[in-house]
């Protein structure tokens, strides 16, 4: 069976091992079996595979067990949940007793770690009924290639909010996370190094100490009952505070601008083309998205009706001929040529909408975000007075309240700080004192609002330590052993294959995302794997920000007991 996805990359690993410890574990020829997910299972799915690949592991059914169902007595039931209480009751109810069990008998597989009071309470309840009943170890979902979440976005506000309430919370959800951090190792077969960034606050520190331990608890107890050593990758822990900056630039390349710039949600891209409403995914099995999401939207609007004009010219040459043959060929390759053409329209559209947006309101301010960001402007001069540069941008009538606070921000971060004399005129001035908790609450993220030590961001052992003993490789020794032979390539054998699995406390960018790739592609023996617990937009992060000194009542993350 050809992969759902690419052949390469995180969606196939994740794929190949779903199919590996749970379908192949449970298949049996000429058997057809209902499937059962919960809300988490329902999205690992989905991000890497589609309905086809489940009927040719003989899936007929896929259904949500948190619904009411109607039984099916005759057929057997795989359970792909989460290991919560909510997901294990729902599989009890289905089974509460002989007489009115929904199916003929149970797989279960957890994504998890089964905790032992919901072990026994299935044990208990209904094992008869059960053929299987086993943990797999995936409990993050594969967004891109190069690119996963843990799907938390509420982990932000406990791991931030300045309420001491908050720290039973926070600690559920670092143990959490530990656990999901440790399950994308051992999908990866790795067991890395594990480094933490030591400022601006102690998240990454807390949250680094607990998946060394959980690696190490882990590899003691995997299947091969082997003690695994640590490998050559490493996994960098970091707090979202690091790097404000890239969060609230405008950026100019193609899938970070319009994620920014145009409302998509859940991949989903909507336009109008010929008077109809059309909606498109902005996916990797689109070939196309795949090489220009990460180019200069006006390298892309270049690139586009380029393409469009071969394959018009490809196809009118094709056209051309009246032989049987050649008129064989043109009927074979035309829904080639429809579905290459579709995919073009839908980037020129795409295309277009960011650069209608870009030149409407968002032109001038980049040149304002890049003076402020570097600190020189276009001819390389050093910027003498941030305020001077900023204040253009505060005046200007055509920006929104969004873009103004996204540029104070900036001046703020340029200068490392400003007085709160000074912060509140511009609060003032701008006249946005309901979102000035966008600005004000950043420094709940250790970033200096008002006048902190800078950030060094410097690689080294002082502002990276690491949690365990690490290969030589990483921690900058090129040392061998006086009994060893030498060898001239000995670091380069070592760092072949490796992984540097990077994960955010509180979201990613994606221009972030896309500085995965770029790197993975100029250091050819290493693939970046960047992680978070959630994907970030400019707008969606400053109204988490908004939210971090207000009460919470409904947390969604926080896994019933």
């Amino acid at each position: 069976m050809a992969p759902p996805v690419a052949e390469k990359g995180l969606k196939n690993v994740v794929w190949q091992k779903i199919k590996a410890t749970v379908f192949d574990d449970c298949k049996k020829e000429g058997e057809w079996k209902i499937m059962l997910l919960d809300e988490f299972t329902t999205k690992l799915l989905a991000s890497c595979c589609k309905m086809t690949d489940l009927l040719e592991e003989g899936i007929t059914v896929v259904e949500n067990i948190y619904k009411n169902r109607e039984p099916v007595r005759q057929m057997k039931a795989l359970y792909f949940i989460t290991p919560t209480s909510k997901s294990v009751d729902c599989f009890l109810h289905d089974f509460a007793s002989k007489s009115e069990n929904k199916y003929k008998a149970a797989y279960i597989y957890f994504t998890d770690f089964c905790p032992d009071n919901l072990f026994n309470k299935i044990k208990a309840s209904c094992s008869k009924s059960i053929r299987r009943c086993k943990e797999i170890n995936i409990s993050f979902i594969p967004h891109e290639s190069q690119v996963y979440t843990l799907d938390v976005p509420d982990a932000f506000y406990y791991c931030y909010s300045p309420d001491p309430g908050n720290a039973k919370g926070k600690d559920a959800i670092m143990e959490a996370m530990a656990d999901q951090i440790v399950t994308v190792c051992a999908t990866l077969d790795e067991n890395p190094g594990v480094r933490y960034k030591s400022k601006p606050l102690d998240n990454a520190s807390k949250l680094a100490q607990l998946v060394e331990k959980k690696l190490e608890d882990y590899y003691k107890i995997d299947e091969k009952s082997l003690i695994k050593g640590k490998t050559h990758s490493q996994l960098l822990i970091i707090d979202r505070g690091f790097d404000p900056v890239s969060t609230v630039l405008h950026e100019l390349t193609f899938q970070a601008m319009a994620y920014d710039l145009l409302p998509i949600e859940n991949d989903t891209y909507k336009y109008k083309t010929d008077g109809k409403e059309k909606e498109a995914v902005l996916e990797e099995e689109d070939d196309l998205w795949v090489r220009i999401r990460h180019r200069h939207i006006a390298v892309v609007l270049e690139e586009i009706p380029k393409l469009m004009k071969e394959i018009s010219s490809t196809k009118k040459a094709t056209e051309g001929k009246t032989s049987l043959s050649a008129l064989t060929q043109l009927m074979k390759k035309m829904p080639h040529f429809r579905k290459q053409i579709t995919k073009q329209v839908v980037h020129l559209n795409l295309a277009e909408d960011c650069m209608n947006k870009f030149k409407l309101n968002i032109e001038k301010l980049c040149k304002t975000e890049q003076d402020l960001a570097l600190g020189t402007d276009a001819e390389g001069q050093k910027v003498k007075d941030s305020m001077r540069v900023l204040l253009p941008v505060l005046l200007n009538k055509n920006h929104d309240n969004c873009d103004k606070i996204r540029a104070i921000l900036l001046y703020i971060f340029s200068i490392n700080g400003t007085t709160e004399e000074n912060l509140d005129r511009l609060i003032q001035n701008v006249k946005i004192e309901n979102e000035s908790d966008m600005i004000r609450n950043w420094s709940y993220l250790g970033v200096p609002i008002v006048p902190q030590d800078a950030i060094d961001n410097r690689l080294d052992s002082k502002e990276w330590p690491y949690c365990s003993q690490c290969p030589a490789v990483w921690n900058g020794s090129g040392a061998v052993s006086a009994r060893q032979k030498p060898r001239a390539n000995y670091l380069e054998d070592r760092k072949n294959g490796s992984k540097l699995i990077v994960f955010v406390i509180g979201g990613i960018t994606y221009s972030e995302m896309r500085c995965a790739y770029e790197v993975s592609q100029a250091h050819k023996s290493c693939e970046v794997i960047i992680g978070s617990t959630h994907i970030l937009t400019p707008k969606k992060l400053l109204d988490d920000i908004k939210m971090l000194n207000k009460p919470k009542d409904k947390v969604s993350f926080i896994k019933d007991e």
